[in-house]
């Protein structure tokens, strides 16, 4: 039987942030991308009077392929890694398994699909080990590393969920935000994994959508069958080849190891703060505190925008997730703020 949309699976971070607010809640790296990506979109401005053509896409093709060492038919382009979700459903699973908790839109749009869904609820700490994915369940989705939790997951445990009949869909929207990537299956060409990748957040470009699929043809053919003529604009197939250029490939890489270093002094501070810190590789950090929803709005107050976690599965209300900014320390001292 089919399951009926949750309530909360369409929530977004970006519903909790305000103007003027600081913003932990949306996951973007940074207010804008880099100049040298501005620079580059803004020189194709003046080709918006004609549809996007097939060397644009060509070229994006490209580039993705040779970041991945793939082969040019094993690249789906997409607008965001969030379609590649939106897409699921053309893979006709009979019953898709969700290893909770986790980002929210592959639920939303299997659901309203009417494809029949099975969550998968990882206890504390969040690992893959021992868990029990129904053997009927013929599409599994992971993160890794994951959405909220920020738990990066061993290629050998994502691949212990394969099985004759199924397709695994692997979310990797964060993995180049962890330092060489150790776990990442996009350049694993097998026949029954499909690894969806953002260049949202890394490059902050929210506002366009990029992304893309990598997995066997035939299955990317049925992926994206029925989708509109177009379905990526002349500036998100420039931003797709020029983020995933060698050079800006290295320029996230040096990124990823900021970040980590950053990410550690953030967690160092909220555990010194009195909540209890899951350990996680990416971008974000989630953390409990008594009364999230006290917590929450206790912030919002004080012009500090958090995400909400009781909309992911798995969840209960003492949890709350945060973004990795230069600035955390404002939070943490909001926070002892509130607890004291």
């Amino acid at each position: 039987m089919a399951s009926p949309t949750r309530a909360g699976a369409r929530y977004h971070g970006d519903q909790a942030v305000g103007p003027g607010m600081l913003d932990f809640a949306v996951n973007v790296r940074a207010a804008g991308p880099p100049s040298w990506l501005v620079d580059r979109l803004q020189g194709r401005l003046a080709d918006l009077g004609r549809y996007p053509g097939s060397d644009d896409e060509r070229r994006a093709v490209d580039a993705v392929a040779a970041r991945h060492g793939r082969a040019r038919d094993e690249v789906a382009l997409l607008a965001g890694g969030a379609e590649g979700f939106a897409l699921l459903p053309n893979l006709r699973p009979t019953l898709a398994a969700l290893i909770a908790p986790s980002f929210t839109e592959p639920e939303a749009a299997l659901a309203s699909a009417g494809v029949p869904l099975s969550h998968v609820v990882l206890g504390p700490p969040y690992g893959l080990a021992g868990t029990d994915v129904p053997d009927e369940a013929d599409l599994v989705v992971v993160g890794n590393p994951t959405n909220p939790t920020s738990v990066l997951h061993a290629r050998s445990e994502i691949l212990a969920l394969r099985r004759p009949g199924r397709t695994v869909v692997v979310d990797e929207a964060f993995a180049d935000a962890v330092p060489g990537e150790p776990e990442s299956l996009a350049a694993a060409a097998l026949p029954d994994v499909v690894v969806l990748r953002s260049l949202t957040k890394t490059w902050s470009l929210a506002g366009l959508r990029v992304g893309y699929a990598l997995g066997a043809p035939d299955v990317l053919e049925r992926l994206t069958a029925h989708r509109a003529h177009w379905p990526l604009g002349t500036l998100q197939l420039e931003a797709i080849a020029a983020c995933s250029a060698p050079e800006a490939v290295a320029e996230a890489e040096a990124g990823a190891r900021r970040l980590a270093a950053l990410r550690s002094e953030m967690a160092a501070g909220l555990t010194a703060a009195g909540v209890s810190v899951v350990d996680g590789v990416a971008p974000f950090v989630l953390f409990s505190v008594p009364d999230a929803e006290l917590m929450r709005k206790c912030l919002d107050a004080n012009g500090i925008a958090v995400r909400r976690c009781d909309t992911f599965v798995g969840l209960d209300g003492h949890f709350l997730r945060a973004a990795v900014r230069e600035d955390w320390p404002v939070l943490v001292e909001a926070i002892m703020e509130v607890l004291a």
